[in-house]
């Protein structure tokens, strides 16, 4: 089998992964939303096959998001907002795991994997808050009453979320410099 056709099936099977992961966490809910699941396999797609895979692979997890319903509460309020915002945040934390993951792998695997793992969950959050301020700010304040604004997404949208997502990404990520290891030694 040849590179590109090895690298197409590994995508195949991670963007597989990746919808999966979403389906299945949308039943691991913390407040508002479900758990995001699916960031492992962007980072281990990112980090074997490049910023535009972990891009491809983004996208997947936000168009996942979308199908499951996860932005339902978002879409009644501005769908064009959610989508643009949905969309970009998966997108962007595929693409910058991967950009940061080439840029620090030539000095070590593991410190590339560990800060890409660590980068996801706080590009897809923060994607999140700036889309939050973006598109549904008017409704944001009318929730927060008197209080702040930025506390109450923390609070309420971000929460717990966040750092169950950068837990689950540490604690994998020995995992993931595993997989990229055998799978490149593989391919060579």
């Amino acid at each position: 089998m040849n590179k590109n056709t090895k690298k197409m099936v590994a995508l195949g099977l991670l963007t597989a992964i990746v919808v999966v992961l979403q389906f299945v966490s949308m039943w691991i809910r913390t407040a508002t939303f479900s758990i995001t699941l699916s960031l492992v396999p962007i980072v281990v797609g990112a980090a074997l096959y490049g910023k535009w895979s972990g891009a491809w692979l983004g996208g997947v997890f936000g168009l996942s998001v979308l199908l499951t319903g996860d932005a339902n509460l978002f879409l009644a309020i501005n769908p064009v907002g959610t989508v643009i915002t949905v969309l970009v945040k998966g997108i962007l934390a595929g693409f910058v795991v991967g950009l940061i993951y080439e840029l620090i792998k030539k000095k070590s695997d593991v410190a590339a994997t560990y800060v890409s793992g660590i980068l996801a969950p706080i590009v897809n959050t923060g994607i999140f808050i700036v889309g939050c301020y973006l598109f549904f700010l008017n409704t944001i304040k009318d929730g927060a009453g008197s209080g702040s604004t930025f506390k109450y997404i923390i609070i309420t949208f971000v929460g717990f979320n966040f750092l169950i997502e950068l837990a689950v990404n540490l604690v994998l990520s020995p995992t993931i410099v595993r997989i990229v290891k055998i799978i490149r030694k593989e391919n060579k």
